[in-house]
């Protein structure tokens, strides 16, 4: 299936499930070298990264924790510049070495909100890895992206946790909006 109808868009297919699941893969490899004899905590920003995250963990082979939080400043296709925290953190993260999982950096709003209220916690460290990376949207710089799946260009995508107006998260693919729609 390589053009899908969600709501009023069509999109095509942009990143098949096999070449997510090599770099994912990858990524945890590196994870797992940087953080070998430590146990760090991931957070998963829901709703987007949660099929991203189960899939990383799963690569992993240090030992570590997980927990979630959820955050938004979505609507449609456009990041509406306001984030408004929807669940929070209530874990200790003093000292420890935290993990933010993010489906995908845009703007960066969401992600330097999020940085601002866990470092507020004094953890070791702090890092993010992110499925997706849209570098030309960017609009706050990021100096703890250590772990990048893609670096895509700044188009709409869905599948794979990402979502349109709530529809597309389930899909195994990535699908961008096909120009026009």
């Amino acid at each position: 299936m390589d053009r899908i109808q969600i709501a009023d868009k069509e999109f095509e297919i942009f990143l098949e499930n096999d070449q997510i699941c090599k770099r994912i893969r990858l990524m945890a490899i590196q994870i797992g070298v940087d953080y070998e004899g430590r146990c760090p905590v991931f957070i998963g920003v829901l709703n987007g990264s949660f099929i991203f995250m189960a899939d990383l963990l799963k690569e992993l082979t240090i030992p570590c924790e997980a927990t979630f939080i959820r955050v938004s400043s979505y609507q449609g296709t456009e990041s509406s510049g306001t984030v408004r925290e929807i669940i929070g953190i209530t874990d200790n993260l003093k000292d420890r070495d935290v993990v933010i999982v993010e489906d995908i950096v845009d703007t960066g709003l969401t992600l330097s909100y999020l940085i601002g209220e866990l470092r507020q916690q004094a953890p070791a460290s702090l890092a993010v890895c992110s499925l997706l990376l849209k570098p030309a949207a960017l609009i706050t710089k990021m100096d703890t992206m250590q772990y990048v799946g893609f670096e895509i260009p700044n188009e709409f995508v869905v599948g794979y946790g990402l979502d349109y107006n709530g529809l597309g998260r389930n899909l195994k693919h990535i699908y961008r909006a096909k120009s026009g729609a």
